[in-house]
């Protein structure tokens, strides 16, 4: 790794840092969407990692208390310093990450940006664990990667950087933890506030791939059950599982986890009197069966009682299945009354018991005619519970 990065540094320029012929205009669009993704960060303790020549090193050090700013590459690093050493808040440090020797709890958020796409998934793992140790209780960790294939078009005669899926990173997140204080019950461990492609390579590259994560450093219980640390981890791998969501995609159609699919969400859709160009926030999405219907389709892995998303930027805010789940509904609804652009008018309730029971009829039939396929992506024991459920 630092022979490919000694071949990238002899100049320590932002088109080397970011190994694109069009870096300048990357950077200047780019950094203020980057830096609007984090939380709050005045009067904070910031560590940045992996920091360069220090893209986002100044732009933090305008707000922080303090910013620690560490790369390995010593050219990087003293550009870096040339560039931003008159902030004065700012410690320079010529380091390899994994190597650091930090105090427990001393930072209040960890910055990265394409960092873990060169390492190992060992060293990921063991990344995620030191960044647990060192943020503060409610601490966030906020880190971006290339995901899939390579987004920059420098050439370059070795390339030693790891593409993983999203998924990976997500699942090395969610695997991440430490023990509490001697005597305190539980774990630390994170919750992902947001995870998210950047717009500025989907505008000027065409790019989806480029994508960033915003996690919290949070206390958690006891494991959620035998099989699952934490109520995420349960539904990424057993609920929500790859073949958890072809199993209901079976029963509810394609694109659809729960029940009625496409005919309800119709029904519902139709209620909404949608125009062109308006604007639909659709929380708790699923698959994203009701936003394919609706219309032109952008995915963001976020909570939706932590998201920060402007004032009046949505015409219409629309769930299904997932209110009942949040225990702070009053807050939530005040979220979205917030997001929309009219507020709350004509406010209607209607019982739809009587729709969904003719729904379940019709899926129970189509579930005893599909018994084949559905068995070649469960066992049968799981198609039997789902029959008795009906």
């Amino acid at each position: 790794m630092s022979n490919f990065w000694l071949e990238h540094s002899t100049e320590a320029t932002v088109e080397m840092m970011m190994l694109d012929e069009a870096a300048e205009i990357l950077t200047e669009k780019e950094v203020p969407e980057i830096l609007d993704l984090l939380p709050q960060y005045t009067g904070k303790d910031v560590l940045e990692l992996g920091a360069g020549i220090g893209r986002f090193t100044g732009h933090l050090a305008k707000q922080a208390a303090s910013v620690m700013a560490v790369d390995f590459m010593e050219s990087f690093i003293e550009k870096n310093r040339q560039l931003n050493s008159h902030h004065g808040n700012i410690k320079f440090i010529q380091a390899d990450v994994l190597k650091l020797d930090l105090p427990e709890k001393s930072v209040d958020i960890i910055f990265t940006n394409w960092l873990l796409m060169y390492m190992s998934d060992e060293e990921v793992q063991t990344f995620f664990i030191n960044c647990l140790r060192w943020l503060k209780e409610d601490g966030y960790l906020f880190f971006r990667e290339s995901c899939y294939h390579q987004s920059g078009n420098v050439k370059r005669t070795v390339n030693p950087t790891r593409y993983r899926s999203p998924l990976e990173y997500t699942g090395a997140l969610n695997m991440a933890m430490v023990q509490s204080e001697k005597g305190i019950p539980g774990r630390f461990g994170y919750e992902i506030t947001i995870s998210k492609p950047v717009d500025t390579y989907i505008k000027y590259k065409s790019n989806y791939n480029q994508i960033c994560w915003l996690a919290q450093k949070v206390h958690q219980s006891e494991p959620f059950s035998s099989s699952s640390k934490t109520f995420q981890e349960f539904l990424d791998q057993q609920q929500y599982s790859r073949n958890g969501i072809l199993r209901y995609e079976k029963i509810f159609g394609r694109h659809f986890i729960s029940t009625g699919g496409l005919d309800t969400t119709k029904e519902f859709v139709n209620m909404l009197e949608l125009r062109p160009k308006q604007k639909v926030l659709d929380v708790g999405s699923g698959i994203g069966g009701s936003a394919f219907y609706m219309a032109k389709v952008k995915f963001l892995v976020a909570d939706a009682t932590k998201m920060s998303i402007p004032a009046e930027s949505f015409d219409v805010v629309y769930s299904r299945d997932t209110i009942l789940h949040i225990p702070d509904k009053a807050a939530l609804f005040e979220r979205f009354l917030i997001l929309e652009k009219v507020g709350f008018v004509n406010v209607k309730a209607e019982d739809k018991t009587s729709l969904f029971i003719d729904v379940l009829s019709k899926e129970l039939k189509k579930m005893e005619t599909v018994k084949d396929e559905f068995l070649q992506v469960c066992n049968f024991k799981f198609y039997m519970i789902n029959m008795q459920i009906y």
